[in-house]
């Protein structure tokens, strides 16, 4: 099946395919989105080639997911603009259960600050080198990662003090 990309997208995909050939896993297109999925150990050199070189200056946002599978159970998405182009990609990168790590981004796309501090908060995927590695949303000594498939619908009683729902009568 060959895909039917934007000629902007298809240079994207030649180039990167030309200069990271071995650090590619796969490319796709779903619902008219085009996907490239990466290993994370090259995360870091993509990123800056695709903001340097090839236009990708706008880091839309930074999703993270658990696939629950006993292999790279994790994955973060990476929403990634060229105004001068026109275009969007997803860049894909999976983590493992075990330690769930990536480099962070932050120092291309500054605002990427946030967002990686959300996915570790909600998936516990940790980002090395991050410039504010801390929890954004939940306390700092919350043990648990609400998004994960095994955290309980109704969370983990006691594990963090909630709100008296009751009104007073007063």
């Amino acid at each position: 099946m060959s895909l039917e990309l934007s000629e902007p997208l298809q240079k994207v995909v030649d180039s990167l395919s030309e200069k990271f050939s071995e650090q590619l896993i796969e490319v796709y297109q779903s619902s008219g989105d085009t996907f490239i999925r990466i290993e994370n150990s090259a995360l870091i050199d993509i990123c800056t080639y695709l903001k340097e070189d090839l236009g990708y200056i706008y880091l839309s946002d930074i999703v993270g997911t658990d696939r629950y599978t006993s292999d790279d159970r994790f994955e973060v998405i990476y929403n990634l603009l060229s105004f001068k182009d026109q275009a969007r990609l997803f860049l894909k990168v999976w983590c493992d259960e075990e330690n769930p790590e990536l480099e962070s981004v932050a120092n291309i796309w500054p605002g990427a600050n946030w967002n990686e501090r959300e996915v570790y908060d909600m998936y516990g995927v940790r980002f090395k080198n991050h410039p504010d590695f801390r929890r954004i949303f939940m306390p700092e000594d919350f043990d648990y990662f609400p998004l994960r498939k095994e955290f309980p619908l109704l969370g983990i009683p006691g594990s963090i003090e909630l709100p008296n729902t009751t009104p007073d009568t007063d």
